[in-house]
């Protein structure tokens, strides 16, 4: 193996792991889940606003979760934490311009980095994702797939044509396999 050159090393690389094909060399990056900022920190009154705002948006009680989202929001502006949540709950009323919006300020106010961060990135990307904006989609996945996220991968994963495609060939060969 040690006469291999590294193209034939990456040929085989692709045939042995069909995942891997054509996706960025993340063990080269250094994982960055630190919570950089203020948003986990928040005071526990402001937590327990945005929690009745979740509740409100799951209840379908937008006028209400809005409202809560809002007065949260007041009390801790610079929150991309809250700033999350309320996109999740502005996409559930299926106001996506809305929680575009809030995600963009997300990402730049904790500047793509921490565990709000790298939702917001993930929450953005999948968002680009619905509106069929694959390229914005593979930008924001990258970006959260270098400070760790499995899911961002895993998107980055079904990006991929030749990996969509390599692995409907490998269930096809699986299954044929375990029918025989």
């Amino acid at each position: 193996m040690e006469n291999l050159s590294e193209g034939d090393k990456a040929v085989l690389s692709t045939i042995f792991d069909p995942l891997q094909l054509g996706l960025p060399d993340f063990s080269k990056e250094d994982e960055d889940t630190t919570d950089i900022l203020e948003e986990n920190h928040l005071e526990s009154h402001v937590s327990e606003i945005v929690k009745k705002a979740i509740i409100c948006a799951e209840a379908k009680n937008f006028d209400e979760s809005f409202r809560l989202f809002d007065e949260a929001l007041k009390q801790a502006p610079a929150s991309p934490s809250i700033l999350n949540d309320r996109a999740q709950a502005l996409r559930l009323a299926n106001r996506d311009k809305e929680a575009l919006k809030d995600l963009h300020l997300a990402v730049e106010l904790s500047q793509g980095k921490g565990r709000a961060g790298i939702q917001a990135l993930c929450q953005r990307g999948a968002l680009y994702r619905w509106l069929e904006q694959d390229d914005e989609a593979k930008k924001d996945f990258v970006r959260a797939a270098k400070a760790g996220s499995s899911f961002a991968k895993s998107q980055l994963i079904a990006l991929n044509p030749y990996a969509a495609m390599c692995n409907a060939m490998l269930r096809e060969i699986t299954s044929k396999a375990n029918r025989t």
